[in-house]
């Protein structure tokens, strides 16, 4: 009876839904890794670049970027990322304000405390500054400080605090070296955030099979 019973269901589930065994058998989704790359940009200098560090991330198999200007970003996009990266550029020898206010929102809208809800995601920074030394590495090294307070594992790349470039003077615009670092950056983040992944699946799977 419970054979025949099983039966009927198969035919029905061909008959009318177009069912296949494969569709009962679903293997599980293939992982993927999320990467968040949020910008300011006034210029167009700082966007060029994200977009860089964008393509460089990309072209690590399996992992999605989403790139958005750091006002369009919400509460979900930023928890769902495994990875973020911010750019700005260089304001008076820092990030720019709405970068900043990007940061205050992860408490004071989104409520990241007192769950620490950016804990162990990968974060990295990239700046652009009109002159040579007018505080690229100072406004990388504030980004880094914010999500370090948020448990944040932070990486470099491009760069020894990240990747920058300078656009005024006599580099103006972003030359294909600067591009080339952003690039180097993306791809980085996206290398260690899957092995990360990769590690936190294989602990989840001992902790199973124990």
């Amino acid at each position: 009876m419970v054979f025949f019973t099983r039966c009927c269901l198969l035919i029905g589930v061909f008959a009318f839904g177009g069912g296949s065994v494969e569709h009962l058998h679903a293997a599980p989704p293939e992982p993927v890794v999320r990467v968040l790359v949020a910008y300011h940009s006034l210029t167009g200098h700082t966007h060029k670049m994200a977009k860089a560090v964008a393509e460089g991330a990309r072209s690590i198999p399996g992992t999605i970027v989403n790139l958005q200007p750091v006002n369009a970003i919400s509460a979900e996009q930023l928890f769902a990322s495994d990875a973020l990266i911010v750019g700005s550029p260089v304001y008076w020898g820092n990030m720019a304000g709405e970068v900043k206010a990007f940061f205050d929102k992860w408490q004071f809208q989104f409520g990241v405390f007192p769950e620490f809800k950016m804990r162990n995601k990968i974060g990295a920074a990239f700046a652009t500054g009109g002159q040579r030394a007018g505080g690229k590495e100072l406004t990388m090294i504030t980004m880094l400080a914010a999500m370090l307070g948020n448990q944040m594992i932070v990486v470099s790349g491009g760069g020894a605090f990240g990747a920058s470039a300078t656009t005024e003077g006599d580099s103006p615009g972003l030359d294909e070296q600067e591009l080339a670092r952003a690039r180097a950056l993306g791809v980085r983040v996206a290398e260690v955030t899957w092995l990360m992944k990769q590690r936190h699946m294989v602990s989840k799977d001992s902790h199973t099979t124990k």
